[in-house]
């Protein structure tokens, strides 16, 4: 296959806190084995890791920066914020702003886009104008947690909310072969729909509706990649994610031979 026939092949990074960090497994892999990425889509840590991305082409960067953030560096970026949420996130984006600069879409060297959602009305809404920066702030804007970012008019927040595996955003980027990333794909297997007491059925019940939307996102994906970290993942493994950066790059390992046959497939199709 001539490189003027090569497949375009688009990356959907899915939210999922701290599960988001196999996303860094997940591309180190497909660089290894020369699955070129033309384009990338990512919805809360899926853009942030996805926009690091997007702008540096250097996947061990970004696994060092995940793997050096310490205690003192997250809590140096708290801003308090007394209205609509608990962070204001300026810090949060001068913090991403150090390492990609004030850079703007146009000049990343993936095509991204951020996925953010309207908290208005609940549509999704695609960033890819402007600073990369402001667009993944506004991505990862975990409601009650981070103030939702003012926008044309809007007010925005996570992209998890509406469409937690971009799947879409990356095929309208002009995609065509998707490869998605859906970090909530083994919720039941891990038992934690077992979970009993008030405040466990809230955020059990929270957790399946997050399943079931990030199973829908991906049923126009080529290949669907699911990391499975070992037990459950809080926030805390931020700091401490070299496991779950594994379960990714083992995640990718296991798909690569469908993934390959899944190419040639769909290259003697088009």
């Amino acid at each position: 296959m001539t490189d003027k026939k090569r497949l375009k092949i688009g990356l959907a990074l899915g939210s999922g806190g701290a599960k988001g960090l196999a996303h860094i497994g997940i591309i180190k892999v497909l660089e290894e084995n020369n699955i070129p990425i033309d384009f990338i889509a990512g919805s809360s840590i899926g853009a942030l890791v996805g926009g690091f991305y997007a702008a540096t082409k250097d996947i061990k960067q970004i696994e060092k920066i995940a793997f050096d953030t310490d205690w003192r560096r997250i809590f140096s970026l708290i801003d308090p914020s007394l209205r609509q949420g608990l962070i204001r996130g300026e810090k949060i984006r001068k913090f991403i702003e150090s390492y990609v600069d004030k850079i703007n879409f146009q000049d990343l060297k993936i095509p991204f886009t951020a996925v953010a959602t309207d908290i208005g009305n609940g549509q999704t809404v695609y960033l890819n104008r402007g600073e990369v920066a402001s667009a993944v702030r506004a991505s990862i804007s975990t409601p009650l947690v981070f103030k939702p970012v003012k926008h044309l008019g809007k007010r925005l927040a996570d992209g998890g909310l509406s469409l937690p595996v971009p799947v879409k955003a990356v095929k309208d980027m002009g995609a065509d072969f998707v490869i998605a990333v859906n970090t909530e794909a083994h919720y039941f297997r891990n038992g934690q729909n077992s979970k009993v007491g008030f405040l466990k059925i809230a955020n059990s019940s929270l957790n399946i509706l997050r399943y079931h939307l990030a199973d829908y996102s991906c049923q126009k994906a080529d290949l669907i990649i699911t990391p499975e970290p070992k037990g459950n993942v809080y926030w805390n493994k931020f700091l401490n994610g070299e496991d779950i950066v594994l379960s990714g790059e083992k995640a990718a390992k296991t798909s690569l031979s469908q993934l390959k046959e899944s190419l040639r497939k769909k290259a003697r199709e088009v």
